[in-house]
This record gives C-alpha cells, sequence and structure tokens, in this order.
C-alpha cells in the first residue's frame, strides 16, 4: 500500500565476479556515497529474491503446513527446526566445508611454525631457503585464512538473516488468523518481543553451529600431532580440555535457562510499557505515575536479577576462555619437563599453538555454538508455542471463495445462534439470536451496554464462535469497527487500503464522507501522513475516515458497528442520508447505534439485552409493543406529550434536576459543529524521528560508565584490567625465557658431553642449573593470577555494566514519567518503545559482552605489540604505515557504517509499528478480507529492513577481509624479518614473536570490528540517554502544600489564562477569564479543535500555562501537579484500562475496601456483570480492556470517579459509547453522588448539559457564550440554539422545557437576568419540517424574526403559550413526509429547487452583509437584534458575553453550510 517503500537499486552482488565477492569489491561504491553524504533509504540495495520477506515467508508457511499435517497423522508434538532445516539444510551443509579448510590451515600452520623455529636453534639443518620457504608458507597460510573465513561468516549470517525474516514473515501470518481467545492468551508486547528479541537468535546461532562437527575432529588431528611431540604428557592437556568442555556445557544450558527466565520478565515489562505509553494521559491524571513506577520497578528488578547472573556465568565463561589455553599450557609442559623431556622451543611452540587453536574452537566456538543452540532451542519453543494457538476460521465464509453474487442475492442470515467468548463460561455472550438482512434492507441493532451489539456482528464476521445455530452470508462484507481504526500512512492511503484507485470514486466518497473540506486544509492534501494510531485525526475525522474506507472497498454486505457516534449532529445526519441511506441503499447493512432518532428509518429493529433478543420488528412494532425496554424507544411525538416534571431549585447544585425524560432523549451529539457545521479540524503532521550524525561522543562513553561505576570503582577496574593483561603476557614471556634457558643448558651439555667424548676433560663449559621446581613454581602462580585477575575483572566489568544498564533505564523511565503529554501526543508509541526494548536489550545483552571482547582484544593488541617492537625494533617500520592504514580504513569504514546502522535502527520502528496497527485493527483487517495486502505491506517493512542489515553485514565483512590481508602482510613481514635476522634471535624468542603474529591475525581485524560494532551498541545508550534528558512537566509536590480538605468548595476562577502545548506552539487559549462557583454544574460545548478538551488540560496543568486558574482561592500554579490532579477526578473521552486486576484498574493504590468497589460498581450499573466473571474483582483484564465492551470500559472509568471522592469532576464525553437508557442511569448516578462537588461536563448528547447551572460556548480558544442554558436560547443567532436546532424537532422541544424547567425552578432573586421579555420559542419555530432539516437555521431565523416584528408591533402583553402547545406533527403525518421524501431521494438524490435556490439567495444576500440580523432585516421592516437589547447578558463574568455584531468579519462563516453542501451536491448530479 505504501509506495514508499519501493525504491529501484539492483543489488551489485548480482553481477559481481568471483574475486569481487572474495574481497567484497562490489561494496566500494556505497563506501564512496556514504563518505560524502549521509545515506538515505533509496541509497540501500534492493533485497534479492533469495532475501524476500515474501518468499521466505510463504516457504516455511508451506513447510510448517506439512510438518503439521504430519504431527496430527503421527500424534506428536510438530517440529519448527525440521522446517527451518529442510529449507536452509542443504546451502548450510556445504559451507561445512569451507569452515573445515579454515580449521585444517590453523593446524598445519603450527607445523610450518615449528620448522621455521628449527632453523633458529643451535646446529639446525635448516637451510636459509628453506627457512624462506617456511615463511612463505606461513603468509599462505595467512592469506587463505583471510580469503576463507570472512565469505563464510558473511554467507552464514546472510543464512541467519534469512531464518530471522522468514520466521517474522510466518509470526506476522499467524498474528492475523489469531482468533480472539488465542488473542487473550497473548500479547501485542509479547508478539512485538518474539520479533525484536527472540529470532535475533538465529543471526548468532547459525555462525558457530559447524563448530559441534569440526570440534571433535580437530581435537583428534592435534592429540595425534601432540602424542608425536610430547609423547603421553599430551594426555594431560585433553584432561584439562576434556574438564573445560562440560563446565562450559554447563555454563551453556545454565546461560539457555537464565535467558529463558529473563525472556518472560522482559516480555512483562515490554506489555506493561507499551501499555503505560499509550495510556500516559490517563496516568498522569489520576496521579499513577507512581504504582506504575513501581510496576515496572518490580518487573525490572527480577529481570535484571536474571540478566545478572547470565552476565556473570559470561564472565566466569570469558575468565576460563583466557586461562583454558595457559591450563592446557600447564598440563602439558609441566608433566614433560618433570618426566625428563627438554622444553626445545620449536617443540613448545608447536605445542602451544595447536592447543592455541584447540582451545579457540573447543572453548570458544563450540561453547558458543551449545550456548546459542540452546538460546535458539528456547527460541523455538516458543515461536511454536505462539504458532500453535488457536486460528479463526473464516473459512466457510462464501465470500472467501472470490466469487460474487449478484446484489439482488445477496443477503446476511443469523439462525438462533449461540455463541460464547469464553468457552469455559456458563452464560453465552449470545442466546438464540435470530435475524435476516436482505437487499436493501437496514436492521438496527441497539441495546444497553455490554448487551452484545458488537458481539452479534463478530458472529457474523466469524470473529466470535458460534456453538449453536448457524450464519450465513452471501457477498463481500465490509465493516465499520466501534473504535475507528487508522494506521500510520497518509489519508488517501487509509481509505484506499490498496485496492486500485479509482479517482470519480475516491472523490463521491470523501465527499459523501464530509471529508472534502477536511482534506483542504491538511498540509498536502490526501497525502498528508497520519500518525500512530490516528493521533493527528480528532475522533471524528478517524471515524469519517474509517466510514470511507469500507465505502471505497465496495463490498455487498456493511456491518457498521455505531459510526456515527463520533461525529456531530449534521455530519451523523449527513453520514446517515448520503450513506447509510444514500450510497448503501441497495446494500443489505446492519447498524448498531445508540442515535435512536434514526431507527425510525430502519426496515426491521433488534433489541438486544444480555445476550438476548428482547424484541425485533420495525420501529411501530416496537413502540406498541410494550417491552421493557421501550423506554428507550419512545418516539418524537410521545415524547412531546409528556411534560416535565415540576423541579425544586437548589442553589448550585443542579444534580438533584431529575428528568426522567432524560431517558427519552435519543439525541447523540458531539456538539463539534458550530456556525459552519462542517468546518475542517487542523491535521498536525507526525514529527520524523531523530537521526543524529557524525560520532557516538565521548560523553555518552562517560555516562555510561559513571552510570556504572564511580570516582573509586572505575580507575579500580581500570587497574585490574592492567594487571590482568600484564599477568597474561607474563606467562607467555615466562614460557619464552624458560625454554630459551633449558634449550641452552642442553646445548652446553652436548658440547661438554662432546668435549669430554674427545678426551678433554676441562671444558671450561659452566652447565647452569635446570631450576624446574623454581620454573614451575613460578609458571603455576602466574597461571592462577591470570585466572584470579580475569576472573575478577571479567565480574566487576559485568557488575558495572549491569548497574549501568539498570540506572540509566530507570533515569529514562523516571524521565518519562515526567514527560509532558505533548511528547506523547508527537512521538508513535512504537518509537517510545522502541527505547524501552530493543536499545535497553542492546544495553542488558549485547553491549557488555561486546564491550568487554572489545577491551580485552585491545590490550591483548597492545602486550603483542609492545613484544613484537621489543624484540625486533625493525618491525616498527612496517608497524607504522599498516597502522596508518588501518586507522585510514576504519574511519573511511565507520563514516559510512555509522549511516548503516542508524538506517537500520530507523528501518526497523516501521516493522513493529505495523505489526501494532495491524493488531489493533485486526477485526476490521479481516472482515474486509485484506490480510493478503497487509501481509504485502508488512513484507515491504521487513524488506526494508533487511536491506538495511544486508549493508550492515557486507560492510563488516569488507572491513574485516582488508584488515586481515593486513594481517597477513605483518605476518609475512615478521616471518621474513625473523629470517633476515636470524643471527640476532634465539628461538624461544622467534616461537613467541611467530605466535603473537598468528595470534594477530583474527585478532586484529576482530578488534577493529569490535570497536565498531561497540560504537553501534552504545548508539542505543545515546538513545537512552536522550530519553534520560527530556523535558519534565513540574514539580510533583511543592514545599507548601494545600491544605488536606482543599478544595471544600470547588469554586474555580479564572484570570487571563493562556495555554499552549509547546514553546513553539501557538496559544489554545489566549486569556480565559470566567468564574465557576462552588457546586455548581458547568456543561461546555464547542465544536472540535475549539478548546474544550484543552479546559481540561488547563485544569489539569497538562501543558504550558500563563495566567492563573484559581480553585478556592489557591492558585494552582503554586502547587504541584499531584496536589492538583489529585484533587480533581476526571471521566476520561477514550476509555484507558491496564493489564492485571479489575481490583487494581479500580484502586491502584488500595485505598478503598470490598465493599466501597462494589457499591461504586454497582452505582455505575456494572455490579451483575462483574460478578458473573470468574474471579469477580481479582478477575484479569485483558490488554487494552477487550474482554470488556466500550461502554463497560467508560463506566469502570466513572467507578474511579466514584471512588475518589473529589469535589471537582470533568466529564470528557463520557458517555459517546453507551445507550441512552445506560447515559440517563450515570447522569442520574453523577447528580446524586456529585451532588455537592463542582462539575464540568464536555458535552456530547445536548441533554446531558441542559440542565447544567451555566452552559459555556468555546469557539477557537475564546469563550463566546456562557449563561444558563434558557438563557442562551433566547439569542436565535446564538451558538447553542444552532445547536438545539439540530438535534430534531422532538429533541429540540424537550431541551427547550428542560432548560425553562430549571431556569424556572430556580429562585427569582438568584435567576440570571433577562434584558428584555423573554419570547417562548416552540420547537416549530426552530424545526419547521423534518424534510428540510438541513436547512432550518436560516428559516428558523426569518420565522423568529417576523415573530418577533409583529409582537412588537402589536405591542401586547399577552402570555406567550407554553412550548408544549406549539403545533405538532401527528405520526402518520410525519412517516407521510417521509415516504415523500424516500421517494424522491430514490429519484435523484437531490433537495427541492426551489428550496435550494431560496437557500443559495439568503446565504449570498448574508455574505454581501456581515450583519445581516441587523441590517438587511431592518429594510424588511423585521425587528432588528442588537447588541443592546439582544436577549443575552451573561451574569457571571466581565464581559464575557461575545455577540454576533461583536465578530463581524467571522459573521459570514455563522451561515449553516448544509446549504454549500447541498448546493455541490446539485453540481455533482
Amino acid at each position: 500500500m505504501d509506495e514508499s517503500l519501493k525504491h529501484h537499486n539492483p543489488n551489485p552482488i548480482l553481477t559481481a565476479n568471483p574475486l569481487s565477492k572474495l574481497l567484497f569489491w562490489w561494496m566500494n561504491p556505497i563506501f564512496r556515497k556514504g563518505y560524502t553524504r549521509r545515506l538515505e533509504v533509496d541509497d540501500m540495495f534492493n533485497v534479492t529474491n533469495e532475501d524476500s520477506s515474501e518468499d521466505l515467508g510463504k516457504k516455511l508457511e508451506r513447510e510448517w503446513n506439512i510438518e503439521l499435517a504430519k504431527s496430527k497423522k503421527l500424534d506428536k508434538s510438530p517440529s519448527l527446526s525440521k522446517c527451518i532445516v529442510r529449507i536452509f539444510g542443504v546451502q548450510y551443509a556445504l559451507l561445512g566445508i569451507i569452515v573445515f579448510i579454515e580449521e585444517a590451515t590453523k593446524v598445519v600452520q603450527p607445523l610450518l611454525l615449528g620448522q621455521l623455529i628449527r632453523y633458529f636453534t643451535p646446529n639446525s639443518t635448516i637451510s636459509q631457503m628453506d627457512a624462506y620457504l617456511y615463511a612463505m608458507g606461513m603468509s599462505l597460510a595467512a592469506i587463505v585464512l583471510a580469503v576463507s573465513h570472512h565469505p563464510y561468516f558473511f554467507t552464514v549470517q546472510r543464512i541467519g538473516m534469512q531464518i530471522r525474516v522468514a520466521c517474522c514473515s510466518l509470526l506476522y501470518r499467524k498474528a492475523l488468523r489469531l482468533s480472539n481467545r488465542a488473542m487473550g492468551q497473548t500479547t501485542t508486547g509479547q508478539i512485538v518481543n518474539l520479533m525484536s528479541n527472540d529470532v535475533n537468535r538465529f543471526d548468532t546461532a547459525v555462525m558457530f553451529i559447524h563448530y559441534i562437527w569440526i570440534g571433535p575432529l580437530q581435537a583428534l588431528f592435534v592429540l595425534v600431532i601432540l602424542w608425536m611431540e610430547l609423547g603421553p604428557s599430551a594426555i594431560a592437556g585433553f584432561a584439562v580440555l576434556l574438564c573445560l568442555v562440560p563446565v562450559q556445557s554447563l555454563m551453556g544450558k545454565l546461560f539457555a535457562k537464565l535467558r529463558h527466565k529473563t525472556a518472560v520478565h522482559t516480555d512483562e515489562r515490554v506489555k506493561v510499557m507499551n501499555e503505560i505509553i499509550s495510556g500516559m494521559r490517563v496516568i498522569k491524571m489520576y496521579c499513577w505515575e507512581k504504582p506504575f513506577g513501581e510496576l515496572v520497578a518490580k518487573i525490572r528488578k527480577c529481570e535484571l536479577t536474571y540478566i545478572r547472573q547470565s552476565k556473570y556465568i559470561s564472565g566466569f565463561h570469558a575468565s576460563v576462555w583466557t586461562v583454558g589455553p595457559r591450563l592446557m599450557y600447564m598440563a602439558v609442559v609441566i608433566p614433560s619437563v618433570l618426566s625428563g623431556v627438554t622444553l626445545r622451543p620449536e617443540r613448545l611452540y608447536v605445542s602451544l599453538a595447536l592447543l592455541f587453536a584447540l582451545t579457540h574452537t573447543i572453548l570458544g566456538c563450540l561453547f558458543l555454538a551449545i550456548s546459542r543452540a540452546s538460546e535458539t532451542v528456547t527460541t523455538l519453543n516458543r515461536l511454536k508455542k505462539f504458532l500453535q494457538l488457536d486460528e479463526l476460521d473464516q473459512g466457510s465464509i462464501e465470500e472467501a471463495s472470490g466469487l460474487r453474487p449478484k446484489p439482488e442475492n445477496c443477503f446476511i442470515e443469523v439462525d438462533k445462534i449461540t455463541a460464547r467468548w469464553d468457552t469455559d463460561s456458563e452464560q453465552p455472550t449470545l442466546s438464540n439470536i435470530s435475524a435476516k438482512v436482505g437487499p436493501r434492507k437496514l436492521l438496527a441493532v441497539i441495546g444497553p451496554v455490554g448487551a452484545g451489539k458488537s458481539s452479534l456482528l463478530m458472529s457474523i464476521l466469524r470473529e466470535l464462535p458460534v456453538s449453536e445455530g448457524s450464519v450465513q452470508v452471501r457477498g463481500k462484507i465490509s465493516y465499520v469497527s466501534q473504535q475507528p481504526w487508522v494506521f500510520s500512512a497518509s489519508l488517501r492511503q487509509n481509505i484506499v487500503f490498496g485496492n486500485k484507485f479509482d479517482n470519480a470514486r475516491y472523490i463521491k466518497i470523501i465527499k459523501a464522507c464530509a471529508l472534502d473540506k477536511d482534506i483542504e486544509v491538511m498540509p498536502n492534501g490526501d497525502s498528508t501522513l497520519i500518525g500512530d494510531r490516528g493521533v493527528s485525526l480528532s475522533g471524528g475525522q478517524r471515524a469519517r475516515v474509517s466510514l470511507a474506507r469500507a465505502l471505497y472497498m465496495d463490498a455487498d454486505v456493511y456491518l457498521l458497528d455505531d459510526p456515527l457516534s463520533a461525529v456531530d449532529a449534521v455530519v451523523s445526519r449527513h453520514l446517515f442520508q448520503k450513506v447509510i441511506k444514500g450510497m448503501l441503499k441497495y446494500k443489505p447493512r446492519i447498524l448498531v447505534t445508540h442515535q435512536l432518532h434514526f431507527l425510525k428509518e430502519a426496515d426491521e429493529i433488534i433489541i438486544l439485552k444480555e445476550g438476548q433478543c428482547l424484541g425485533k420488528g420495525t420501529f411501530d412494532d416496537i413502540s406498541t409493543s410494550g417491552i421493557d425496554f421501550s423506554s428507550l424507544l419512545k418516539s418524537n411525538e410521545e415524547e412531546e406529550k409528556e411534560k416535565p416534571p415540576v423541579v425544586k431549585y437548589e442553589r448550585a447544585t443542579s444534580v438533584d434536576r431529575t428528568h426522567s425524560s432524560l431517558q427519552n432523549i435519543g439525541s447523540t451529539m458531539s456538539l463539534t459543529s458550530i456556525g459552519t457545521e462542517f468546518e475542517p479540524d487542523p491535521v498536525k503532521q507526525p514529527e520524523e524521528e531523530e537521526r543524529r550524525e557524525g560520532r557516538v561522543g565521548w560523553w555518552v562513553y562517560f555516562r555510561y560508565f559513571q552510570a556504572g561505576s564511580g570516582p573509586i570503582k572505575f580507575p579500580l577496574l581500570v587497574l585490574v584490567n592492567l594487571v590482568a593483561q600484564a599477568a597474561y603476557i607474563m606467562s607467555d614471556w615466562w614460557l619464552a625465557r624458560w625454554s630459551n634457558n633449558e634449550e641452552r643448558r642442553e646445548d652446553l651439555i652436548q658440547k661438554d658431553s662432546v668435549l669430554r667424548s674427545q678426551g678433554i676433560n676441562n671444558t671450561n663449559i659452566t652447565i647452569p642449573d635446570s631450576d624446574t621446581d623454581f620454573n614451575v613454581y613460578i609458571f603455576s602462580g602466574i597461571i592462577f593470577s591470570v585466572f584470579l585477575f580475569g576472573l575478577l575483572r571479567a565480574l566487576m566489568y559485568f557488575k558495572v555494566a549491569v548497574d549501568a544498564a539498570m540506572i540509566l533505564h530507570n533515569r529514562m523511565f523516571k524521565r518519562l514519567l515526567r514527560a509532558p503529554i505533548r511528547f506523547f501526543d508527537i512521538n508513535p508509541v512504537g518509537r517510545v518503545l522502541n527505547r524501552f526494548s530493543k536499545d535497553t536489550g542492546h544495553m542488558d545483552d549485547n553491549l557488555p559482552i561486546t564491550f568487554f571482547d572489545y577491551i580485552q582484544c585491545v590490550l591483548l593488541l597492545l602486550g603483542i605489540v609492545i613484544v613484537v617492537v621489543a624484540i625486533i625494533p625493525y618491525v616498527f617500520i612496517i608497524l607504522v604505515p599498516i597502522a596508518v592504514l588501518l586507522y585510514v580504513t576504519r574511519r573511511y569504514h565507520i563514516t559510512t557504517s555509522r549511516h548503516i546502522k542508524r538506517l537500520e535502527g530507523t528501518t526497523r520502528s516501521p516493522v513493529f509499528s505495523h505489526l501494532s496497527a495491524s493488531l489493533q485493527g485486526l477485526h476490521t483487517i479481516r472482515a474486509l478480507r485484506v490480510q493478503e495486502k497487509f501481509c504485502e505491506e508488512f513484507d515491504n517493512h521487513q524488506n526494508l529492513h533487511t536491506e538495511s542489515w544486508f549493508l550492515f553485514l557486507s560492510s563488516s565483512r569488507w572491513l574485516a577481509v582488508r584488515l586481515d590481508w593486513m594481517c597477513a602482510i605483518f605476518v609475512t613481514a615478521v616471518s621474513f624479518a625473523c629470517v633476515f635476522l636470524a643471527q640476532e634471535l634465539d628461538a624461544g624468542l622467534v616461537g613467541l614473536l611467530m605466535t603473537y603474529a598468528m595470534t594477530l591475525m583474527g585478532l586484529f581485524q576482530w578488534a577493529v570490528r569490535q570497536s565498531a560494532e561497540v560504537e553501534s551498541q552504545m548508539i542505543s545508550v545515546e538513545r537512552v540517554l536522550e530519553y534520560s534528558k527530556l523535558d519534565t512537566e513540574a514539580e510533583l509536590e511543592s514545599d507548601k502544600p494545600p491544605p488536606p480538605s482543599w478544595p471544600q468548595n470547588g469554586k474555580i476562577v479564572a484570570k487571563n489564562a493562556k495555554l499552549r502545548y509547546g514553546p513553539d506552539s501557538p496559544w489554545v487559549f489566549h486569556g480565559l477569564n470566567f468564574v465557576i462557583k462552588g457546586k455548581e454544574k458547568i456543561g461546555l460545548v464547542g465544536r472540535t479543535g475549539a478548546g474544550k478538551s484543552s479546559l481540561i488540560s488547563l485544569m489539569f496543568r497538562m501543558a504550558e500555562i500563563d495566567g492563573s486558574v484559581i480553585i478556592d482561592d489557591v492558585d494552582t500554579q503554586k502547587i504541584g501537579l499531584h496536589e492538583l490532579r489529585n484533587k480533581i477526578s476526571i471521566i476520561p473521552q477514550d476509555p484507558v484500562l491496564f493489564t492485571g486486576t479489575l481490583r487494581k484498574n479500580l484502586d491502584p493504590f488500595e485505598e478503598s475496601t470490598d465493599e466501597q468497589l462494589w457499591k461504586a460498581l454497582e452505582e455505575v450499573q456494572l455490579k451483575p456483570a462483574v460478578e458473573d466473571l470468574p474471579g469477580k474483582l481479582d478477575s484479569e483484564v485483558s490488554e487494552g480492556g477487550t474482554n470488556f465492551s466500550v461502554g463497560q470500559r467508560q463506566l469502570i472509568c466513572l467507578a474511579r470517579a466514584i471512588l475518589r471522592q473529589n469535589h471537582i469532576l470533568m466529564i470528557d464525553e463520557a458517555t459517546a459509547n453507551v445507550d441512552p437508557r445506560t447515559d440517563s442511569l450515570i447522569q442520574k448516578t453523577i447528580r446524586e453522588k456529585f451532588k455537592h462537588c463542582t462539575v464540568i461536563t464536555i458535552a456530547h448528547r445536548l441533554n446531558t448539559i441542559m440542565d447544567s447551572d451555566k452552559v459555556m460556548v468555546l469557539d477557537e480558544g475564546q469563550i463566546m457564550e456562557y449563561n444558563h442554558p434558557h438563557v442562551l436560547l433566547q439569542n436565535t443567532d446564538g451558538y447553542l440554539y444552532k445547536m438545539v436546532q439540530q438535534t430534531g424537532k422532538g429533541e429540540s422541544q424537550k431541551l427547550l422545557e428542560i432548560a425553562k424547567s430549571t431556569y424556572d425552578s430556580i429562585p427569582a432573586e438568584d435567576r440570571p437576568s433577562l434584558t428584555e421579555e423573554t419570547k417562548t420559542v416552540t420547537a416549530d419555530d426552530i424545526y419547521l419540517c423534518e424534510e428540510n432539516s438541513d436547512v432550518n437555521s436560516i428559516s428558523a431565523n426569518h420565522v423568529l424574526q417576523n415573530r418577533s416584528r409583529e409582537e412588537e408591533v402589536d405591542s401586547s402583553d399577552e402570555n406567550v403559550p407554553s412550548p408544549s402547545e406549539g403545533p405538532v406533527r401527528s405520526v402518520e403525518d410525519k412517516e407521510d413526509v417521509e415516504d415523500d421524501e424516500d421517494v424522491n431521494e430514490d429519484d435523484n438524490e437531490d433537495v427541492n429547487e426551489s428550496e435550494t435556490s431560496s437557500l443559495l439567495a439568503a446565504k449570498k444576500q448574508q455574505n454581501m452583509d456581515p450583519l445581516p440580523s441587523l441590517s438587511s432585516h431592518a429594510d424588511d421592516n423585521s425587528v432588528s437584534h442588537s447588541k443592546e437589547n439582544g436577549p443575552l447578558v451573561n451574569s457571571s463574568i466581565h464581559n464575557q458575553h461575545v455577540t454576533e455584531n461583536s465578530r463581524p468579519s467571522e459573521d459570514s462563516n455563522e451561515v449553516s453550510e448544509t446549504t454549500e453542501l447541498l448546493n455541490d451536491e446539485k453540481n455533482d448530479e
């Protein structure tokens, strides 16, 4: 779907010749490019077919399916390893030949060394020419090692990469097929961890597997040679080796066990971090930083316990690996010497070189092979466990066959189905439900929260397994989820969804979904990138994008799960008419809704409650059936006949104003539309992840070691490392000295023996004592010190490294918890989570071992160079140019390597972001049958990461080949220099020199590569340190906290309050001034972007604030954030639940008793549902709370607020996803429980705020109106008035009655004053006819103004009739009109031309004059509504009322945009 992931840059390895492949010349162009400029994604080479994610994934999936089939037949567990072997086994086995050649060369080289050393012994029979030939043989052996080593490791690492890619592709495909039950058994965090950490074991395991058979074979050859050289004492050396092998194996197994335990805790930590990052806004508002910080600290502590143990094992292994060869030397040398064998240099160094090669193979590669194989087995078991999870069975849906039936043959039929989410539960989710929807039919599904509405759609989609009954669907299904799902891509990609782009169809859908205006103001139009989870869009925009996607799929059957709840009334009506009743009118449709005013347009209605069908039929059937649920379904006419009860007034406590009629209002209105109904919302561009340039600074290393050590520990660590290395060098030097002395003594003995045989008794030859015992003791002591200091430095270093990882993670996490909420709004979850998964994983696992290895290599290199130069100073001549060449090559390499490594980091994040987004939208993806397209997208992301990883492997080997060639030159130079300077050297020093030169061969390139790897790994530390310096909010606690009883009244005063979300961001509020009296109930309304939610941020200090907000005489700017936020309860718009028990979600601090928890659940109508759960309060909440419905999650959030018992409550559209009846019960609960509290409600349904003490209307960060709702409704040009007229005739009448009733109940002396006699407005005035509901804002104004003029002319004092006495249309009349409207709409989907013309004329007239109500109507002898005599006066604050006259420049925008929509639609026709 994302074409930006594809670029054309063919991989040069496909056309490279064998020599180029051998020396990696084909990489030269990328290095030239990387040295001159920063590498970009387009510079990376395309993946080859053998590395392609799609091909590899399909191969492994095919083999896995075959394995599953076999295992079922044989009734045994399937083996993922067998599948991998069948695909990659042959190629991998052939590579063993190269390893065999390399290791054979390592055996031959010491034999050549022995012959070369013999040249330097006294009385040698080796000629100078033979010596040069042996030196040449040593050089050729070095070249063979350089040529064979790196192509082998590059190829096996490439195979490891292919296995990893294949497994990730298989895992992703499996994730898309997981059943809902299986999703409850795993988490997003666990799947991310499988793909980010576990599968990485394949990259390293494949490098050493061959050593499992090569090691023993090499050991056999070496044993034979040593037996020939040393005799039976060779057995002693092998005995030591045989003792070390099981020790290493035991450590490998123990390491794997610890790794498994670590992985479990890492999974848990990543999962919790994912939830924390996603729900940070709620965590900050509830002041839950501390309990979540403790939770993460607890998990991290357990994780670090196992990490520390595994690192200590690694340290012990490192010390054994260092001292192992020395122990074998000791075991070989000491028995030989004590048995009388002369310790000759040629014999000694051949043995030592062979033992060193064998030790490297057995203790190094073989140990790694065993440990990595053990880890890989653990990984394979974890992968297999995931791959064996239950899958969704969607095969029975006819559409899956690809055949599209004719439109008239499409239908949905549900026949007596019973279904359960939890198969162990006795209570079914759905019980005996039947329904059938044919072409042109609309089925509406209604019911209270948790009734099973969404579950019914899930059963049709096969997401919910049906235990009884049957579900039949004929035709392609399209689905709109209750929670709109968008993914990180452009707006067009979210709508087109990978289908072929049809511009005409696309534009039509954009207009039908009212997205055209939004697209116009987006920075890049419909190419604008939408952030992770759609963070750039408002809730309404996400809903419309989700609906547009479903339309573009061009399906035969549509399942709509409450798509209208997130949009305002005008948009809702527009979508219903243009989409559900317009573009989809010929299709079978099932609409789950809480917006009951659309029910009478449905062909059939199903009422669900507790999974059972309470009623089914047409609107008239349900209305007259007398079902218990009928209170939800009363028609508007019945509502109008009910008079609101007389309400007793209690000052500032409107919670007592109980309107039983509230239950009857089904108006769902998001109130995002004021004036210009379809005014688009601003779209934020997601910020790209920062990519640092240049090398990792020394300050990063300093901070790393500073975190793990201190002013005493670090110098001590340096000292121990130097002493350990000195002991290592000393052991070799002592052996050289010992062997030289022994050889000199043996030579003198031979000379003396010759002279005596010639009869010369006085030879004057002094034969020194052998000092065998002294040498043995000294050598043994040195070996012991090598082990002691080696172990000490390893344990000290790993303690420092683990402590550094712990402290840096804690600092990062602590800083993250204190970061402003703006940080989480602009950074995708995947990006932040990457710091806590991949980067922290590098600090925990890879960096300590890599850094320790690098330190050892550097110290050993320094020791070797010092020894070589000390013995042959002339070598310095060749060493200087090699060192310069090394520096230049490394610098040339590291510049490109940094770019490649950072590209690898930035191309890795989208893989996990795509995975996370796919799991969030799993139901939508499966319903729309786009799994293959998402797999293709995932493969594209993986291929992009593979391109960067391929470059990383290639660049590493490019450097290593060149370094080994330098080493080969060095070995050649030393070999020939030794022969050339034969007269100045003795055999012992030559042996030491050549042994070190041979050691340098692999060590040199390894040290340089490790330095680059350390720098690459330090990028993770650098990234963690970046987050350790994030900006923070204000202090949580202040020096002078408010008294514990604060606030007692809840009075809120804003004085010139400003708010913005960043230092460079514009001010959202430009200076708010308002007063909310204690215990007042305030309704907050305004269009999207008006600043409603920002007012919550202002109250909670979630962003940068200027001015002051004073609560009960305490300036909130001067107290701590927790001291403020703990005193304000919030019911957020998006209900957030966290993994854990329900009890923990309600009361994380454990401050409430069980009785209080049950009481709170009872008050929010959740007690029965919780009692049915197996664990009651201790029942587990799944990730994201998915085992509760959206409505139930909101009720749990309400229960939280009840438990907090604060004097200030803020409600942010908290009842958007609950049915009206539950909504009314919630409102009743709020009125009762928060009777003595100040309540600020951001309205989603007008009835929730119409009985408020005051309503505050916001627009563009300013307060436009603020007074009692009845007072505001007298201004026919007012904002609130326009909202009410959009709700429909019956609802608007009821809203007017509620406002007037609450106003009349206020004692006369306390009522807000009116500037003129109140004129009663009836529903007929603001809603003349439902057929032309889109144009009433203009028509109603004419009627009201004419009526006002007539009343003024008559100057009568007659009483105004009550609203209920206004003209009421009968049900029959209304239905007749609707039938006519349906006919007209079916014909041409247009409106009456005369009406449209009059509307356009009215709009034109208003646009000509910015003050139509003042000027144009005055010309028509209409009453003018001026600022002086307007019906609205603000009684609470000074200069807060803004009338139309005060904003002449924007008045033209106040005209209803519906006119423009109608005009556009007519032009389209």
